[in-house]
Parts: structure tokens; sequence; C-alpha cells
């Protein structure tokens, strides 16, 4: 860890500049590049200034645009669902789970049957069981009829579909889509915007000494994340720390496997270049992130580590594949980097038994809540609602239900499992900043509907909908090192 200095700003102001800067949004243009000769350069260049203006409105919309949305629907929604018997979402389920039965079973007769009324009574613009269950039938359907063959995320069935497609981005300027339907997603539902915000906040409070700043980020996609916490960094009075980001993510299919992970640098490095932050980016593409070697991650002495990993530790494998545990792998490998912060924010799900029937149980609880918040929270005629339901909702569904063995890359667990495994790997969980939590408890109060919950059990940070815990945050360090 890097010795203290004398740049550290006042604890009060840093919570007012993060406030203020996650309240705000970025007008400035970003700069082109004097040396881009070509027409396609220029075009390529003029894709990703587009797609930086989205991230900006992505990442850093207001929270006055949450409340108007989370506000303006409740009546509406609560209108229409009167317009369903009140008994019509019980018998969905009861149908659904019947049909999952008779999947399971091999009856394929009475599950056709029964496909075919879950079909005439589901909808995808529907309320918010009815497009549930539109997601749900096509996950039954694509079981019942693969006979035999592997059914990958997001592919077809009988077709040999690398099993970590899906999570593997397309090129960053053709996801302007995904990032428009995230938009609606962070200014109605609080889980991904307060997970990041969380991350983001300690990073900086345990990180604003240092000189140099390194972020091993698993999962790294589109670098969705890290525009905030650059800006953040640039307001440190006395200068920025020099900031270091290794990206690790999946290849993509093709010829250039990590395009996409190259293009997320240079977005990154426009970024930093915009706000004066000193920049090094260390792409990393690989299909096993248990493989992955100390020396790869380029670690130099006196830099602050921060490991990080929202929501991605949930895809890899477990102990019912591999006798050494991917997962366990991965922690090992964190605890050996001796990080001085380690970020993991897990989704909260039990849809991971080997047991089809029970994981479909499972699973249909838990996205019973998110589509449930949806209808709560955003209008049914919403294209970008559709556009996450249909889309990524469905996805993660398809894979849940239709696939099996290494194909099946959604395998959540609960943040208690995630508990038990962190500390049998050497690590000691943190005591959550009291002066985050509060921030981050008023922006749920003052910018979310009422039926969000956010609160604190064991030193995680909790989020759910109503009864339902659906994420978790949490921070750890090495069992050697001193809180």
């Amino acid at each position: 860890m890097d010795p203290p200095s004398n740049k550290t700003p006042d604890s009060a102001n840093a919570s007012k500049l993060e406030d203020q800067i996650a309240l705000s949004s970025f007008n400035q243009p970003l700069n082109p590049d004097k040396n881009e000769r070509s027409d396609k350069q220029s075009a390529k260049y003029a894709e990703e200034v587009g797609l930086t203006e989205i991230f900006d409105m992505v990442l850093l919309g207001t929270c006055a645009k949450a409340k108007k949305v989370s506000c303006d629907i409740s009546s509406e929604t609560s209108s229409e669902v009167e317009k369903r018997p009140k008994n019509a979402d019980l018998d969905l389920r009861t149908l659904l789970i019947s049909c999952a039965q008779s999947v399971a079973s091999g009856d394929k007769e009475s599950a056709s049957e029964k496909l075919m009324q879950i079909r005439q009574e589901s909808s995808s613009t529907g309320d918010a069981y009815q497009r549930l269950a539109s997601v749900f039938v096509d996950g039954l359907k694509a079981r019942l009829s693969r006979g035999g063959a592997t059914l990958s995320k997001g592919g077809s069935i009988g077709t040999a579909v690398q099993p970590y497609a899906a999570l593997t981005p397309k090129r960053i300027t053709d996801t302007a889509d995904n990032l428009k339907a995230y938009h609606v997603h962070l200014s109605s539902c609080p889980f991904i915007k307060l997970s990041i915000s969380f991350a983001n906040k300690m990073i900086f409070h345990t990180a604003r000494n240092a000189t140099t700043l390194h972020i091993i980020d698993f999962g790294i996609l589109y670098g969705f994340q890290w525009p905030i916490l650059i800006q953040l960094l640039s307001a440190i009075p006395g200068g920025p720390p020099k900031l270091r980001i290794t990206g690790i993510d999946l290849p993509q299919p093709g010829f250039r496997p990590a395009e996409h992970l190259e293009e997320t640098g240079r977005l990154l490095a426009r970024y930093c270049e915009r706000f004066n932050v000193p920049f090094e980016y260390n792409p990393i593409v690989i299909q096993n992130w248990e493989r992955i070697e100390i020396k790869d991650l380029k670690l130099e002495s006196g830099e602050f580590v921060a490991v990080n990993c929202l929501f991605r530790s949930e895809n890899l494998s477990d102990e019912t594949l591999d006798v050494e545990c991917p997962r366990d792998a991965v922690l090992s490998l964190i605890q050996k980097m001796n990080p001085d912060i380690f970020v993991q924010g897990v989704t909260n799900g039990s849809y991971n038994s080997p047991f089809f029937v029970t994981r479909f149980q499972e699973a249909l609880l838990h996205y019973s809540a998110l589509f449930d918040m949806f209808d709560a929270t955003l209008p049914r005629d919403d294209q970008q609602r559709l556009h996450f339901e249909q889309e990524l909702y469905r996805r993660e569904v398809m894979n849940v239900i239709a696939c099996e063995g290494a194909e099946r890359v959604e395998r959540p667990e609960t943040y208690e499992q995630w508990q038990v495994r962190n500390v049998r790997a050497g690590f000691k969980i943190l005591p959550l900043n009291q002066e985050v939590m509060k921030t981050l408890k008023g922006n749920v109060e003052a910018g979310y509907h009422r039926d969000f919950v956010l609160y604190e059990d064991g030193n995680w940070m909790v989020q759910g909908w109503k009864d339902r815990i659906i994420c978790a945050s949490s921070c750890w360090i090495p069992l050697h090192r001193s809180c």
C-alpha cells in the first residue's frame, strides 16, 4: 500500500463531491484524435464519441429522473393489473410448475398441452406474470424439444455454441440498444447503480491517499463502472493518482477475440484524458479465469490494489462440474494478489440446483420479483423495458431452464454461501462504511419506489424488492492484513 500523502481531501467534502458527481451529467464533447486520417478511422471515432455520450447518460443520470419514473407508474399499473382475476397469477404459476414437472419426467404429450395453455395465458406486453410466463415458456419449450442436444446461453437447439458466448459482449459500438435499456433500468431500479456506487465509494475512500491505484476488474465488459470513479479521482486535492486498470473478460467469437476489451480500454482512456488522470490499461482475454497467473496482472511494488467483481462470480463453474472448483480457484488467485480491498457484488439466488424442478421453482420466484418490480416502475409499452425483459432476462432464463452441465452458466448462490467461500479462501469481511451506507439509503428513499429495500446484514449491503433479496455487496481483505 502506498504511504499516506498530504493530498487527502476532507472527508465531508469528498462525500459531497461523490454525491454531486452521482447526480450530474457530462456535457463536454470529447476532443477528436488528430492522428485519425482515414474515413474509416473517423467513422469509428464518431461511433465511439456517440457511445461515450450514451455512457454519460447511462452512468450519470439524475436521481430525479428515477423518482419521476418510479412514482408516475404505480397508479397506472395498479389499475391495469385489476383487470385480470385475482387468482390468475397463482393459476399461471401452478401451470408453469406442472409443465416443468412434465418436462422433467419426459411426458412430452402432457408438457406440450400445458405449453399450449401457458402460451394462451402469457403475453410479452401483459402484466408482470404474463410477461414472466412468456419468457419461462420459451425455456420449457427449448428443454422439451432439444432431444438430448445441448443449449448454450443465447444459442439455439442443437447448435455448437461456446457456453459463455452470450456473456461476451459484441463490439462496443454495436451495443447502443443494450446501453439504452440499462439506462431505463438504472433510472427505475437501484440494484446495479447502487452496487456500482458502493464499490466506487469503498475503493475511493480506501485508496484516495495512494499514488498509484491498480484496479483488477473481473468481468469488465463495457467498463460501465469506472467513469464516475475517474472523475472522483480527478478532483483529489494535489492531483489524482495514476490509474491502472486490468480488465479481465471472456474472448468474443471471431478473428479478434480481444476486440471488445481493447475498445473498452480506448473509451476509458478518453475519460482519463478528459479528466487528466494518468492511465494505463492491461486487457486479459481468457476463457477460464482460474488459469490466470499472478505475472499476467503486472503488479507493481507500492501500488494500491483493488480487486473488483460485480455479478460475474455466479458465471464461474462450481463443485458440481469440477473437482477443483473454479470459484474457489479464482478466490485463491485473488487472495494471492494480496489486495488492499476486494469488492464483491453477487446476485442472491438459489436457482443453482442440479435438480431441474427445484431449480425451476427457485428461478420462478427470483424472476417474478424482477418482473413485478418493472411493472410497478415502468409503463408496459416502454420499449426499453421490453428489450430488457425479452432480451437480457430471457437469455438468462433460457440458460437456467434449458441448459445442463458446462452449458449452464447462470449459477447464482446466496450471499451467505459466498461468505463461507470467501472465509474458506482466507479473507475477512470489512465493516461497512456508515457514511456510505447513509448516503445510499438516502438515495433509495428519495429516488426510488417505496418497495425497494436496502439494509445491512453481517457487513453485507443487501438490496431487494418487497420481501425478496435480489443482490448483495461486501468488501474483503486477506486475513493477514489489518482492517
